[in-house]
């Protein structure tokens, strides 16, 4: 008997409670950010410079590249005097596929003039905490974890999680090149286990945007939110020195290079803005992770409607 059902499409009626819970939680988010006075803007997936950041390749597209990010676009909308700005929108990084990782994903990226990663840290608390209210969500089960989300979330700096729960201290670390190795298999799967925790205070080399501390250029004003050992988001108090951010992208090219990887181009508009963008703080969530909590699925392919192997 003919169903009414289209061949390949029963991955989708399985997930369509999961996609419904999805809409529900972007719709929470915009509702929350309205409020707030948030304005939503959209900039332009294709564009001729990404920010060259090691560890990030973009997807070429006729000469220009997708976006990895809408980074260097919002900056340019604050330095032109857009206080409060938010946006939901595809990026698009190349080898990313995994369990928590798609090629094209679903990012909410925002950014307020006059606030620090300590302020943004409270307001994606804030966020979160608000759309789950809004969805009758006290404490999220994943995996069969419960996790607390009453405030305050738990808040570590990464030298301190190093020394509680890797087996080399942060500074030896970096001095032997394993930051990233014993960040991934040994800290990461440790963090936010009972109630989300923030991460901060990462080294300032690990901050290719962000504004060093004052009063410790060691270490970067940026932290990552972690729930259930999986990152949500990525943020900091924003570099605003056109003069330091040329110095660290031509540094980042440089070390691209060594790796043999593409060579990006300098986005010199970008940098020329950065003249004028006020002290800020931004915040670029992953959305499909964040969905992935919410609908308690064990990998982002059970929140997303189409695959790229679907394709």
């Amino acid at each position: 008997m003919n169903s009414g059902i289209p061949p390949g499409a029963f991955r989708q009626v399985r997930i369509k409670d999961h996609l419904v819970l999805r809409s529900r939680l972007i719709q929470a988010i915009r509702n929350f950010f309205a409020d707030q006075n948030f304005l939503e803007v959209e900039t332009p997936l294709r564009i001729p410079a990404p920010a060259p950041e090691i560890h990030i390749d973009t997807q070429g597209s006729d000469g220009w590249f997708l976006q990895s990010s809408p980074e260097l676009c919002m900056k340019r909308l604050l330095a032109a005097g857009y206080s409060r700005i938010y946006q939901i929108c595809r990026c698009f990084r190349q080898k990313e596929r995994g369990d928590r990782h798609l090629p094209e994903f679903t990012m909410l990226e925002w950014y307020a003039a006059g606030w620090n990663y300590r302020d943004m840290m409270a307001h994606c608390e804030e966020i979160i905490g608000d759309a789950a209210r809004k969805l009758g969500v006290l404490a999220l089960n994943y995996q069969g974890r419960r996790i607390d989300l009453e405030s305050p979330w738990d808040r570590i700096s990464v030298s301190e999680a190093f020394d509680r729960f890797g087996s080399i201290s942060m500074q030896e670390a970096l001095a032997r090149d394993r930051f990233d190795e014993v960040m991934g298999l040994e800290i990461e799967p440790c963090l936010g286990l009972k109630k989300p925790v923030f991460l901060y205070d990462y080294p300032a080399r690990c901050g290719a945007l962000a504004r060093l501390k004052p009063e410790n250029s060691d270490l970067a004003e940026r932290f990552e939110l972690y729930i259930s050992g999986i990152e949500i988001c990525n943020a900091f108090s924003e570099l605003i020195d056109p003069i330091e951010q040329r110095r660290r992208f031509e540094k980042e090219r440089a070390l691209r290079a060594q790796m043999g990887k593409i060579d990006y181009p300098l986005s010199e508009k970008f940098l020329q803005a950065l003249k004028f963008m006020p002290p800020a703080a931004g915040n670029a969530l992953g959305l499909d992770r964040l969905a992935m909590l919410f609908a308690d699925v064990p990998d982002i392919d059970s929140v997303t409607a189409f695959t790229p192997e679907e394709l």
